[in-house]
């Protein structure tokens, strides 16, 4: 298999009887939209999406060891995640810069998963095998063991009760606990990329299809439908969740995104990274670096990645991810932008879009907070 071929994922076919358009990312054929990316968005905003997420990366870290090379690797204190709980967390070079944002779960006292990007998965793998040199703990690519759906949205909970004796009530966000869905062993996550309610399933990939058509016809009587990753990018920009490649990038450590409490310096022993961090930390105490915010137009035009957001006649930051948003009904952006021009509600701040200064207000994130 050429490296240009686009992997798939076990509902490949599936996806296809669906009529849903295809897309590569990440050097996977996904589906981007099955019908309207709105409807797909406002779906998952009101009532249940269904997402195939098999293009992202698992790697499992086993061994007496497995914690303190994870400690040693990431920047988070894994030491102290529950067995049954998951974190979010970062893996990065040694002068500090982004190389993923992470989720891992930890299955056992001995055993983790690491879920990765699909795009930085490979990346992520090399990373961990190459630091656990000298710990007693196993890294292990696990990207083919697993296909990843998701049930996202306020109706979600209901559905998947309805196919597992699993205590979705006792579990907690970012938990997650081995299940079966449908008769099927799955280890059942309440995670999500989506800003609501949800689960991630992680199953075989021999019993994808079963758990999707399950879920599928579960969730038909609730309004659910199946959901392309165009309007996950929707939902997650609504949601103020960064993305690796837009937020997130070699460029930038955890605090110049605004995600510096995702270190914990003060674990013990070292870990890659944390000098520079540390020098990173005192530099944005000092001298605040570029702010995450939200932009929220006052007009009709789209902001893209990459487009200048400006002020008074300067450029004071750029855009990393522009859309449409379907819940405020109008286009919406997250930037990195001066700190002198990040408080909510500033003013006189625009994008320059292809040499018009489009007006936008300033808001703090996220954009969109679901109701309890």
């Amino acid at each position: 298999m050429s490296s240009t071929t686009p992997r798939l994922t076990a509902l490949d076919a599936l996806h296809r009887s669906l009529g849903a358009t295809m897309t590569d990312f990440a050097g996977w054929d996904m589906p981007l939209r099955y019908g309207s990316e709105r409807d797909e968005h406002l779906a998952v905003r009101t009532k249940a999406g269904l997402f195939d997420l098999s293009h992202m990366g698992e790697i499992t870290v086993t061994g007496p060891q497995a914690a303190e090379l994870l400690a040693f690797a990431l920047v988070g204190n894994i030491a102290t995640v529950g067995v049954g709980r998951a974190r979010y967390t970062m893996i990065c070079q040694e002068d500090g810069g982004i190389l993923d944002d992470l989720i891992v779960y930890r299955l056992a006292e001995h055993e983790f998963m690491v879920v990765a990007n699909a795009s930085n998965a490979q990346v992520v793998l090399d990373a961990l095998t190459g630091r656990a040199a000298g710990f007693d703990a196993e890294v292990r690519d696990d990207r083919d063991a697993y296909a990843l759906i998701a049930v996202q949205g306020p109706e979600s909970p209901g559905i998947l009760a309805s196919l597992t004796d699993a205590d979705l009530d006792g579990l907690k966000y970012y938990a997650g606990l081995p299940g079966t869905v449908a008769g099927v062993p799955a280890l059942i996550a309440r995670t999500g990329y989506t800003g609501e309610d949800g689960f991630e399933l992680f199953v075989a990939p021999a019993d994808a299809e079963k758990v999707w058509q399950a879920l599928t016809d579960a969730g038909a009587p609730a309004g659910l439908i199946p959901c392309g990753l165009s309007c996950r990018d929707t939902l997650r920009l609504e949601a103020g969740m960064p993305l690796y490649g837009h937020e997130l990038t070699t460029a930038l450590t955890p605090f110049d995104a605004g995600l510096g409490r995702v270190v914990k310096f003060e674990k013990e022993g070292d870990f890659v990274g944390r000098a520079a961090l540390r020098e990173a930390a005192d530099r944005a105490e000092q001298n605040p670096p570029r702010v995450l915010v939200g932009l929220i137009a006052e007009g009709r035009r789209v902001p893209r990645a990459g487009y200048p957001v400006v002020a008074g006649g300067q450029v004071v930051g750029e855009v990393t991810s522009g859309a449409p948003s379907p819940t405020l009904g109008k286009p919406i952006a997250m930037a990195y932008v001066d700190a002198a021009h990040a408080a909510p509600g500033s003013t006189g701040v625009g994008v320059d879009i292809r040499g018009t200064h489009e007006p936008y207000e300033v808001v703090a994130l996220p954009f969109y907070k679901r109701r309890k």
